[in-house]
């Protein structure tokens, strides 16, 4: 499994691909070039999902219906991107005759390092024939003191209604404060937009990191980021262009069952 290059004066790519000029229109104006499209995949469920703060804790897997709901977004994102998923126990190397249809192919595959984001991100590669790429700058929010936490104690806790509220005055002890964890995950995402100029990308992440994207992507104060439901598998597309980000969709789950939050 590779790992992305995160120094600060070279952008991590998996490809190599220089930024694409824009064309010129005729008239001598120039045509903007394509924006990068960012598939953000939250990780399937655990056994934690709903009950738990996991935070960044280790040795934490998909369960049962997490892996299937990872097979299931794998199978969704290879459609998009024209391809077949293999099946089962086979590889999806480009060389083994898979029929990839005209489409907007998927040139790299990111994801944090923690193992359920790893396990959500293997069939979408497998899928689409390439590797996945760890980055550091796609982890979850770090909790500290509070990981592992169950959550109905945590909702007792007076910092709670600051959490909900007022995000973006709140540091969790030992661990990060949600302006860092925004700021890192904004910085991520410009750096990997900046390493695949006008294509699309896939980076598997966590619920709160892919929140306060949509949120930096919409203007919105981090403060209101809590009003985003991210649900396990669900895929967050935002087109990174020239102007700025435009959110294509949120949450979507390529189900409409129960709308509640989750």
């Amino acid at each position: 499994m590779a790992r992305a290059d995160r120094s600060r004066d070279e952008p991590a790519t998996a490809t190599g691909v220089a930024s694409a000029p824009a064309e010129r229109r005729p008239g001598g104006r120039r045509k903007p070039a394509p924006p990068t499209v960012v598939l953000l995949v939250r990780h399937g469920a655990t056994a934690t999902t709903g009950q738990q703060l996991p935070g960044r804790a280790p040795d934490l897997h998909l369960s049962d219906d997490g892996r299937a709901q990872a097979d299931r977004v794998a199978a969704r994102i290879a459609g998009l991107a024209g391809g077949t998923p293999p099946a089962d126990g086979q590889r999806s190397d480009r060389g083994r005759g898979r029929r990839r249809a005209a489409g907007p192919a998927v040139a790299a595959v990111y994801a944090s390092p923690l193992d359920r984001t790893r396990e959500t991100a293997a069939p979408i590669a497998r899928a689409l024939g390439c590797e996945v790429v760890v980055d550091d700058g796609l982890l979850e929010l770090d909790i500290g003191d509070w990981t592992g936490l169950e959550l109905k104690a945590a909702r007792k806790r007076k910092e709670w209604a600051t959490i909900q509220r007022y995000p973006s005055g709140f540091t969790f002890p030992g661990g990060e404060s949600f302006v860092a964890m925004q700021a890192r995950i904004t910085g991520t995402l410009d750096r990997l937009r900046a390493a695949h100029p006008g294509q699309t990308i896939v980076a598997v992440s966590h619920a709160d990191p892919i929140r306060a994207a949509v949120a930096h992507a919409m203007g919105a104060h981090l403060d209101l980021f809590q009003r985003v439901v991210v649900s396990p598998c669900s895929v967050t597309a935002i087109a990174y262009g020239a102007e700025g980000p435009t959110v294509l969709t949120v949450n979507d789950t390529g189900a409409t069952g129960a709308l509640v939050p989750s």
